[in-house]
């Protein structure tokens, strides 16, 4: 505990409740009249005073470091002495200040600290109590009667003073762990309120990949379409209509994607299709599309998971898409293989290219980039301008088993 203990901080309110009680209790027995001298206070103004200093020491507990500690513990060792040397029939009574002594120790000091304070309130006890024996010589009887008396108590004292230390020890190590679950839960909770935030982030992006890996597929092609269409109107018109009908197409298919969009998201987009058959349909578009040449080399000759089918489908879509609008090229070939236990992807284009330190955060190439990564793979982007633009995929299937 880094700040002073107090009343309203402090760990366990009813040891301070019974602090009160044992002092009013030692107060009031100090300021009885009783007929024997031998068992009244010499000094009970001393006393009472000692008495009051030491309970309102225990409102303020130190905790700060080791000099304010042993200054406040040394300062309680002198009032309890004080109170034990002058008291009178007080200190015929169980001996309470020790026990509070060692209950604040306990709260203060760490374990070497504890033992210190309860083995030097053991020995003030022992010496308070030989020093109030009577000088007197007394019968033999008298005396065996009165040692028993003397090695009882200090038995019952030391026995009384080990099981506080223990039991202090034990509710401030239930306290500590207390409050070590709690800072443990508290992480826990900003934990899960981050797991829960990444969660959502990551939904929002995948949600934005699949809208523009499907919609901004298709709309890209309804735009081609037009455009080719624009050109062909006045020079064939019938070639013209052809392309209209094909936008129309694609423009109906985009208007279900977007009215379907939460079905079209959850649904797989190779539904009922192998990877070889989505992405010869997705070729023969594409060639029908854009009248660029797409050869492909596909040598799977195994069984992929299904999240490696859908990322590889997605990234050769989004590929495909980027040439389409950007690259300008007349031919693209694709090759798909396995080799020592990695799926690669290669698509290289023969377009205009670009610089690859300026032109690789746009959103389809990160949405490319993110489904590599989250697959445990590397996605590398190798282009110069006028040179073509490669991108290549590798993918360890081992770490997907």
């Amino acid at each position: 505990m880094a700040q002073h203990i107090k009343i309203h901080n402090h760990p366990f309110r009813f040891l301070l409740y019974l602090e009160w009680i044992l002092l009013a209790i030692s107060i009031f027995t100090s300021v009885l009249p009783y007929p024997s001298p031998k068992f009244s206070s010499r000094f009970p103004e001393l006393t009472i005073l000692s008495l009051t200093i030491f309970g309102l020491m225990g409102l303020r507990l130190p905790t700060s470091n080791n000099v304010s500690k042993v200054v406040y513990t040394a300062c309680e060792i002198f009032l309890i002495f004080i109170s034990g040397l002058f008291e009178g029939r007080a200190a015929r009574l169980f001996p309470f200040l020790y026990i509070i002594l060692v209950t604040r120790s306990c709260l203060i000091f760490p374990l070497p600290g504890r033992l210190i304070v309860t083995f030097f309130s053991f020995s003030l006890f022992l010496f308070t109590l030989v020093n109030r024996l009577p000088r007197p010589p007394l019968p033999v009887q008298a005396q065996e009667r009165f040692r028993f008396f003397t090695w009882s108590l200090t038995l019952v004292f030391g026995l009384s003073l080990i099981f506080v230390l223990l039991l202090m020890n034990s509710l401030l190590s239930e306290r500590k762990s207390r409050e070590e679950l709690a800072v443990a839960n508290e992480k826990l909770r900003l934990y899960a309120l981050r797991i829960e935030n990444q969660a959502t982030l990551e939904e929002r992006n995948r949600i934005a990949r699949e809208i523009h890996d499907s919609l901004g597929h298709s709309l890209t092609a309804l735009n081609l379409q037009l455009e080719t269409a624009l050109k062909l109107s006045q020079s064939n018109p019938d070639k013209a209509q052809y392309f209209l009908a094909r936008a129309k197409e694609l423009g109906s298919k985009a208007l279900q994607d977007v009215r379907n969009s939460v079905s079209t998201m959850r649904s797989h987009p190779l539904q009922g299709k192998s990877l070889e058959q989505g992405i010869g349909i997705l070729a023969q578009e594409f060639q029908g599309n854009t009248g660029i040449v797409l050869t492909c080399f596909l040598n799977v000759d195994c069984q992929l998971p299904m999240e490696v089918n859908t990322a590889i489908y997605r990234i050769i879509q989004e590929s495909l898409t980027n040439i389409s609008k950007h690259a300008k090229a007349t031919r693209v070939n694709l090759e798909i293989s396995l080799s020592r236990g990695s799926l690669l992807l290669i698509i290289q284009d023969n377009g205009r290219g670009f610089d690859i330190h300026q032109n690789t955060t746009g959103f389809g190439l990160q949405s490319m980039r993110d489904r590599t990564l989250a697959l445990g793979g590397q996605f590398t982007i190798n282009s110069a301008i006028g040179g073509g633009c490669q991108i290549t995929v590798d993918i360890p299937l081992s770490k997907l088993a």
